[in-house]
């Protein structure tokens, strides 16, 4: 059995220590002396793979790398590690990262978005972000720990695609009717009049044409998609091409979402704008739906890695994670609740209510 290939290291021109890339910066930090080392990446077109020619051939001729890995059996996740960045616990889940390391091949990513904001900045916001959530367990105070705290990046598709969609569905046009009804004032019956709003719907059917670029797949299951998904938008015009440099010093996770499932999730966020297209030619006041397929061309593709602050804690048999997008601070997490302080907010609010009838019914 051949050794598993060692992760490419960056070692400081003045110590030897392994060189870590400094978020906000161009640089390649050394956590020991500090010397900077100023990285340069040569111009190139990031460039967009043909859907269906690698679907077919990805297993057998895709540039693939090879990396230093551990899966977390808890959660699932498969973690990377980049130069001598290590982990204790899995970031996704806080449980104990032990187990076997493992060298495994993957698809080598075409583009990165490196880190922008650094872990302090991350905690900043995640301070705030802590500070603003009601009915929060006292214990979340503990978070505020820097060392909870783990850049990594995360795997991604992004799709482009030529849609063509036909369907057919209903238009509905509002009008006004004058209907009289009975009444009663002071005991007698009297006949009013009232304008009464209807619809009108007809048959309609046709065709929208709907370019999509860049639509974002997460290629990971180790995070809830709904939270990942409010850390976006992502400045994608900053991708750069993939450097091994960017990743010094971070973790990384492996994609579990191989790429013919990855289109199909594209798919599923492609689907409500399409419809929102239809429903805007369709017009009127009201629309219907009925029946709709979708043609999918020129289908395109890239694997990418996106920065992401990640800190994970277990509450009462519960993983709960918190994210920072590491380009623009934005936050987004799962969050416990404290049954304690719902119920005296809800006891409080009982004698409040209380007291201010007691009052009235003394005045």
């Amino acid at each position: 059995m051949s050794e598993a290939p060692q992760p490419q290291q960056f070692p400081c021109r003045q110590c030897g220590a392994d060189l870590q890339w400094n978020p906000g910066s161009q640089l390649l930090t050394c956590p020991y002396c500090g010397f900077a080392n100023q990285i340069e990446i040569p111009p190139a077109t990031i460039e967009e793979l043909d859907f269906k020619t690698w679907l077919q051939k990805m297993e057998r001729e895709s540039p693939q790398i090879q990396v230093k890995q551990v899966r977390c059996e808890p959660c699932g996740a498969q973690v990377e590690f980049q130069n001598q960045a290590t982990a204790s616990t899995c970031p996704f889940c806080g449980s104990p990262l032990v187990g076997q390391t493992l060298s495994s091949s993957h698809l080598k990513p075409q583009a990165v978005l490196p880190f922008r904001i650094t872990q302090d900045q991350a905690m900043s916001g995640f301070e705030k972000w802590l500070k603003g959530l009601w009915f929060a367990p006292s214990m979340l105070k503990h978070q505020k720990d820097r060392d909870r705290l783990k850049g990594i990046y995360t795997p991604y598709w992004t799709f482009d695609s030529q849609t063509f969609t036909q369907y057919e569905g209903q238009r509905g046009d509002d009008y006004w009717e004058t209907e009289t009804y009975t009444t009663h004032v002071n005991g007698k019956a009297e006949v009013r009049s009232r304008q009464v709003r209807k619809t009108r719907w007809r048959h309609v059917s046709g065709h929208v044409q709907v370019p999509f670029d860049d639509v974002l797949v997460m290629a990971s299951e180790s995070l809830p998609r709904k939270y990942t998904q409010a850390l976006e938008p992502w400045d994608l015009g900053d991708l750069a091409p993939y450097d091994d440099r960017f990743l010094s010093g971070f973790l990384a996770e492996g994609y579990q979402v191989p790429l013919g499932q990855g289109f199909q999730l594209a798919q599923d966020r492609m689907a409500p704008i399409i419809d929102q297209h239809i429903c805007r030619q369709i017009g009127g006041d009201h629309q219907r739906i009925l029946w709709k397929s979708t043609q999918h061309s020129k289908v395109t593709f890239k694997h990418i890695l996106l920065p992401v602050w990640l800190s994970a804690y277990r509450f009462k048999d519960r993983v709960f994670r918190f994210m920072v997008n590491a380009r623009t601070g934005a936050v987004s997490g799962e969050r416990p609740y404290s049954a304690i302080k719902i119920a005296c907010a809800v006891l409080l609010g009982i004698g409040a209510i209380a007291l201010f009838f007691y009052i009235r019914s003394r005045m």
